[in-house]
């Protein structure tokens, strides 16, 4: 795994978990569409789950779910400081944080950062080459 992709595990687990928590709203919206129905259901002496029982037990898994990678989410933002407190340069260390920490987008880092947008990039790329140099030797150690 190279620099850039150890950076950008945050990203991936913090879209992860806004998907799950656009799934908890449709969850939600079954089971008090199932409330209005409920009084209208027989009951038989099957053992059959009604939709909203099941849309119920669904959101409870998926909110359990969603707790869990919060934890992940919160400690990896831990080791991923850790890693970018490694860069002694402040300004890299700044867009990192800014970045990777943070999730702005590559224009609002520049604009707090007061810098074009093009040299973030470079900023950004030389930086990956060190930080990918610490992790081979990491590696290799």
């Amino acid at each position: 795994m190279n620099a850039k992709e150890y950076l950008s595990q945050a990203f991936r687990l913090d879209r992860k978990i806004n998907n799950k928590l656009r799934h908890t709203v449709s969850l939600r919206e079954m089971a008090t569409q199932g409330t209005r129905s409920i009084h209208a259901q027989r009951v038989s002496g099957t053992d059959k789950h009604s939709p909203m029982e099941n849309a119920i037990t669904r959101l409870v898994d998926l909110e359990c779910e969603i707790d869990a990678d919060i934890d992940r989410l919160v400690d990896l933002k831990r080791e991923l400081a850790a890693f970018i407190s490694q860069v002694d340069n402040q300004v890299c260390k700044m867009l990192l944080e800014l970045r990777y920490l943070e999730g702005n987008t590559w224009e609002d880092v520049a604009e707090q950062m007061g810098y074009d947008l093009r040299s973030i990039y470079w900023l950004h790329g030389k930086t990956l080459q060190e930080l990918d140099l610490r992790l081979n030797k990491q590696e290799l150690a």
